[in-house]
């Protein structure tokens, strides 16, 4: 099934379910989805408005690229559903011989690469994004700044959770070098993301005296 184009609700539903998917991966690109569309009503209330004319070249630039990280985050949510049917496949397949079970590790090792792919993408696309959401949060109409601070920590919150779930297919790898390499790429990024998402956090919390 193609979520993007269904109800909120049978996704939600199926997601509650005992579907094997959508699961936590495809959860996290839809969350990270909702904080970008959280930067971009931001970013849309600053654009075409007199008072902020000196930033609207600056913030419809962000609006631009907000708006595609948003749609890479849709696109994956349902690439995540797509990638699971070959996680069960592999699982399904025979292992009574030696052969069997040969090819069976071989296609398991590969479709949980694939399934780690989606939310790698999502890591990626969330740290990058919250980069955006850090510039705006100084541009943006302020009338708007909670919804920037809704943005930078859903997008934040995203990225830990599409983290997670590279870390799952990792843990059963047995390259050593493509763990290795991806560990450190995921820690980075949820380390500059948490540095991003306080950041705009605290400034928000100070221009409508909240706590951070």
């Amino acid at each position: 099934m193609v979520y993007i184009e269904e109800p909120i609700r049978t996704y939600i539903e199926d997601a509650s379910s005992d579907k094997p998917a959508p699961g936590g991966g495809s959860v996290a690109a839809l969350v990270g989805a909702a904080g970008l569309s959280m930067a971009c009503m931001s970013a849309n209330f600053t654009v075409g408005k007199k008072k902020f004319k000196d930033v609207e070249r600056q913030v419809n630039e962000l609006l631009g690229k907000c708006s595609v990280d948003r749609d890479e985050l849709l696109n994956l949510m349902d690439l995540d559903v797509a990638a699971y049917t070959h996680v069960s496949n592999a699982y399904a397949m025979p292992r009574s011989t030696p052969e069997e079970k040969k090819a069976r590790t071989a296609a398991i090792q590969d479709a949980l690469r694939i399934a780690m792919d989606a939310p790698l993408r999502s890591v990626r696309s969330c740290r990058g994004a919250l980069g955006r959401i850090a510039e705006l949060v100084d541009v943006a109409n302020p009338n708007l700044i909670s919804d920037v601070g809704v943005a930078a920590i859903l997008t934040e919150a995203a990225l830990r959770c599409a983290k997670i779930n590279v870390e799952i297919n990792l843990s059963y790898l047995k390259d050593e070098t493509l763990v290795a390499e991806t560990r450190k790429e995921i820690e980075e990024a949820a380390e500059e993301a948490r540095a991003l998402s306080r950041g705009v956090v605290e400034k928000v919390a100070k221009a409508i005296g909240g706590t951070p």
